[in-house]
């Protein structure tokens, strides 16, 4: 009996979950199915009890649905507790358990490339929902410290009380105090959605070097300014998409228990560009 998953969210039509996930059961010769399924904010209630009705194996939660989501759960994993989001469910004979992927996938790809981010001095901008995992992810690395750079100031401030509950030295600033110190830095991380309309980066980035690790979390387009200032500083650059293919391969695995098949993913998703 083939399984099915889904994506939920709204909007939901530029998904490439979908693409990702299918490349992978072909890839393994899977019985599965992965849809986009639109929910509209105010109908999650609904939503989740016709996916429970069809039996769904397991569903990704995207905007705006991921911390509503959590008072569906029967299960949480602490991922998911720490985040106070969910992004990823499985359903086994009707009990939904939720994670939070955002942690893993953003550390996914520093780990495939052998970064060591012990004791790094970290420079993130934003203080979003992304922003929360990463910081978990940051504190659970043991990284030294992290500023976290917002437009508000008292976003960033709550994000670095949260750091320092979980063992992670931080302070907040505004982005334009960062002026030109982002070459103290060790890994600077774009969590804001600057860039995806191509916007100019919000901060410059001059004075950084070969050994400095710029992570953008936007992955469309590829190329954001930021990631393009970062390479002309010849930094050690990491796309958005690495994330978002971090992610996946974490949900493929809570759903499957197998180890995801990474590179026929990996072209998939890029062929969805």
């Amino acid at each position: 009996m083939g399984k099915s998953f889904a994506v939920i969210g709204d909007p939901i039509d530029h998904s490439l979950s979908p693409n990702i996930h299918s490349a992978a059961f072909r890839e393994l010769d899977l019985d599965s199915s992965y849809i986009a399924y639109r929910i509209p904010k105010g109908e999650l209630e609904d939503g989740i009890g016709g996916l429970k009705k069809i039996k769904i194996d397991g569903f990704n939660i995207t905007i705006p649905h991921k911390i509503e989501m959590m008072k569906y759960l029967d299960k949480i994993d602490e991922s998911c507790s720490l985040i106070g989001a969910v992004n990823t469910v499985s359903n086994k004979d009707g009990i939904l358990k939720g994670y939070n992927t955002d942690m893993d996938g953003f550390l996914e790809p520093l780990k495939k490339k052998e970064l060591n981010i012990n004791g790094v001095k970290v420079l993130l901008i934003g203080a979003g929902g992304a922003a929360r995992a990463i910081v978990a992810g940051f504190a659970k690395e043991k990284a030294k410290s992290i500023t976290i750079a917002n437009r508000t100031l008292e976003k960033a401030t709550n994000l670095s009380k949260f750091a320092k509950t979980i063992g992670l030295d931080a302070n907040a600033i505004e982005i334009e105090d960062i002026k030109d110190t982002a070459k103290d830095y060790d890994i600077i991380v774009n969590a804001t959605s600057v860039g995806l309309k191509n916007e100019s980066s919000v901060i410059e980035l001059k004075g950084i070097n070969e050994k400095t690790i710029v992570y953008d979390i936007v992955y469309m387009p590829m190329n954001t300014d930021f990631i393009k200032k970062a390479k002309a500083e010849k930094a050690i650059i990491i796309y958005g998409y690495e994330m978002l293919l971090g992610q996946a391969v974490r949900s493929f695995e809570i759903w499957h228990g197998i180890e995801a098949p990474y590179n026929a993913m990996k072209k998939a998703l890029l062929g969805g560009f």
